[in-house]
């Protein structure tokens, strides 16, 4: 009876995690192929061990197609903050908060901590969408900067989910 309830009131804590510095656009043919660039590499290591120190652990990490994005979840699983990552199409930057949703409402109870690594504005646009319903508002979410959002209820998240964590690099560090 017990187990029924925690999966009834479970919560999952979603860390939004933009990647780090990248290289110039128009740098790059492909803007998709923009690396990190030593100083996001560097900075993002920084607030990933960080982040580790706090004991943080990710249950699972979704990480956007993108070459920074990806480099970005590297360095979060080798500072043992999660095991390993998949590439969630998704989080691309033309992705859509609604396939992400129907993914967590498949499987939710499994996790309770996740972590998604993408790109400015649509990771602050699904945060702010989860909280309060549209993305009006002026929230930016910095390289290697993070958004935590507690959600409750997959069907019902729009609006309905809980802001703990908005902080810039600089804040972590």
């Amino acid at each position: 009876m017990a187990q029924l309830k925690r999966q009834k009131n479970h919560s999952t804590q979603v860390y939004f995690i933009r990647h780090g510095i990248a290289a110039e656009r128009g740098t790059y043919e492909d803007d998709d192929q923009r690396p990190l660039v030593e100083k996001g590499i560097l900075k993002t290591y920084k607030v990933a061990q960080r982040l580790a120190s706090l004991k943080l652990h990710f249950d699972t990490l979704l990480a956007s197609p993108l070459v920074r994005a990806v480099q970005t979840a590297e360095i979060i699983c080798n500072t043992g903050l999660a095991n390993d990552y998949q590439i969630f199409l998704p989080l691309a930057p033309d992705g859509n908060i609604h396939d992400w949703l129907d993914w967590l409402s498949n499987c939710q109870t499994a996790y309770q901590t996740i972590a998604l690594v993408g790109h400015e504005p649509a990771l602050s646009s699904w945060a702010q969408q989860l909280v309060y319903g549209n993305s009006n508002h002026q929230w930016i979410l910095k390289k290697a900067g993070i958004i935590g959002i507690d959600v409750t209820d997959t069907k019902q998240a729009l609006g309905k989910s809980h802001l703990f964590w908005l902080a810039p690099p600089r804040f972590i560090l």
